[in-house]
């Protein structure tokens, strides 16, 4: 059964923007009452907690037990728990204006990066991530798949993975990749990775990989999608609604730090093994250092 890494309500200390990137990250699985419900919270931000159930029902053109039930799908107890969290959200402060068209491009990227990383620690679960280094660990062979911009992520996995000791493939041919998944053993994984999770070549390969018996470990940005319903582990890092350019760019950060935390993991699953590659790759890079 597929694990999600979406997590709970956070506590007090929780980072900047987390209450959004999570509600974010569940819009594509609520109904469309239930959406617009959601929307008016992203719309709203700290000023929820001057609105009632009835209000917010209201601006959603819906019913109080739709924004009711909105919450408890979001993993909220009820709209009073929801209220307490978006009261925790500090107001992102607005940026000073920039005249300067590279000055303007460099605080929008920056400010983007900041928010995926945020969002990164309310949607990506430990559980999840545990499960999935596990399952590295054991597994004989690795077949990595990432198309467009995740394919940056997809080689930077494969290159980590390949350091701590693991057999990696990662085919940069979509045909090549499918035939790899379908060849690997049941003790083997694929690690697909997809902004959207709708990439149709690396879902083909992942559900080639799940056909064959082995495990599928997805690296996405939103909680349902084809390739989350293809999975046995789902690692949720985004969900961010930013400005169009930035969005992608932003989620390979996101992504990339998921899989410095999971490699980090692996490492203490392996310690020897991965020392011992670890030390190889080190004099390999020098050996290319002038």
């Amino acid at each position: 059964m597929e694990q999600n890494s979406i997590s709970g309500p956070g506590g007090t200390d929780g980072p900047r923007g987390s209450l959004s990137a999570r509600i974010r990250a569940r819009l594509p699985e609520l109904r469309e009452t239930e959406a617009r419900v959601a929307r008016v919270v992203l719309d709203q931000g700290a000023a929820l907690v001057h609105l009632s159930v009835s209000d917010v029902a209201a601006l959603a053109g819906t019913a109080s037990s739709t924004v009711v039930r909105t919450c408890q799908r979001l993993g909220f107890r009820g709209f009073q728990e929801l209220k307490l969290e978006a009261a925790r959200q500090a107001p992102e402060p607005p940026p000073p204006p920039v005249d300067e068209p590279a000055a303007h491009a460099l605080a929008a990227t920056l400010r983007a990066s900041r928010e995926a990383l945020d969002g990164v620690a309310a949607t990506l679960d430990p559980g999840a991530l545990t499960a999935a280094a596990e399952a590295l660990h054991t597994a004989s062979r690795v077949v990595v798949v990432g198309a467009g911009l995740s394919g940056a992520v997809a080689l930077d996995v494969a290159y980590r993975l390949r350091a701590l000791g693991c057999q990696v493939d990662a085919p940069s041919d979509p045909l090549t990749a499918q035939l790899a998944a379908a060849q690997l053993p049941p003790d083997g994984v694929c690690f697909a990775i997809s902004h959207t999770g709708a990439t149709r070549t690396t879902v083909d390969t992942a559900r080639r990989a799940r056909q064959a018996g082995a495990t599928v470990v997805a690296l996405t940005s939103y909680a349902r999608s084809p390739l989350s319903e293809t999975s046995c582990q789902v690692l949720v890092a985004g969900g961010q609604d930013l400005v169009f350019g930035l969005e992608t760019s932003a989620s390979r950060i996101a992504h990339l730090a998921a899989v410095d935390v999971l490699t980090h993991l692996l490492m203490g699953l392996r310690p020897e093994t991965a020392r011992r590659h670890l030390d190889l790759s080190a004099d390999i890079t020098a050996d290319h250092a002038y």
